[in-house]
């Protein structure tokens, strides 16, 4: 469930005054993000509620739900909106992973225009814990009206964009660039583009699977299969 964050000030300096060497308080309640690794990089502790969180991607690529997903999971028990999403979520792994396919609500519209309209109502709806929006041309106007609605109601929201637009100017209060680790296996690499506080020089590379969701591949696994990859020397296939 949302957290409040809170980082003791200096000595002498007001807790309102943020100092640009070390990660600020976050405006508003957070969300664990579910890896306590990215958690100690984010202002606040996680994702912060009420605020606009953008996560930009090269093309093709498609890790937003190993991002996610944990904090989804605990996101409340309310409605989870998609608008836009370039593919159906897989039920099972999601049930896996902690959160009930039941709560997804996908909004199936291929305009622009239709997405951040669809967006920003879902905001606006009570019952809704959080907004995943995908959106690839739009204006920092636009993003500016989404970052208000979720500001208003409190909500958690994401946008997913294609890592093209980085040099573009963002509202996001939180804007990180996340792809498969080319160099760590299966992890997941992220870079913070945008955070209050001082910059993340290198990047952060998260575990590639939550420890429940490998416990539950490994069960899966046949007994023989697991039998020979535990026999076999390091290296060899």
């Amino acid at each position: 469930m949302p957290v409040s964050a809170h980082h003791p000030s200096r000595p002498g300096v007001h807790p309102d005054v943020w100092l640009a060497d070390a990660l600020a308080d976050a405006p508003t309640r957070v969300l664990a993000t579910g890896d306590a690794l990215l958690d100690a990089q984010l202002p606040g502790g996680g994702w912060p509620l009420g605020a606009l969180n953008e996560i930009l991607q090269p093309a093709g690529v498609h890790s937003e739900w190993r991002l996610l997903l944990p904090a989804l999971a605990c996101s409340g028990t309310g409605t989870v909106v998609l608008v836009g999403a370039p593919h159906l979520p897989f039920s099972p792994a999601l049930r896996a992973q902690g959160l009930e396919p039941s709560r997804l609500l996908w909004v199936a519209a291929s305009l622009g225009a239709h997405r951040l309209w669809a967006a920003e109502q879902a905001l606006r709806c009570a019952d809704v814990d959080a907004v995943l929006a995908w959106l690839e041309q739009v204006r920092p106007d636009q993003l500016r009206r989404l970052q208000m609605a979720a500001a208003e109601f409190a909500k958690l929201l994401f946008v997913v964009r294609p890592d093209r637009v980085q040099a573009e100017s963002s509202p996001a209060v939180l804007r990180l660039w996340v792809a498969p680790s080319g160099r760590h296996g299966d992890a997941l690499e992220v870079r913070a583009l945008k955070r209050r506080g001082p910059p993340l020089i290198e990047p952060l590379h998260l575990a590639a699977r939550p420890a429940r969701l490998s416990r539950l591949l490994a069960a899966s696994m046949p007994p023989t299969l697991v039998a020979r990859r535990t026999a076999l020397p390091p290296g060899r296939p």
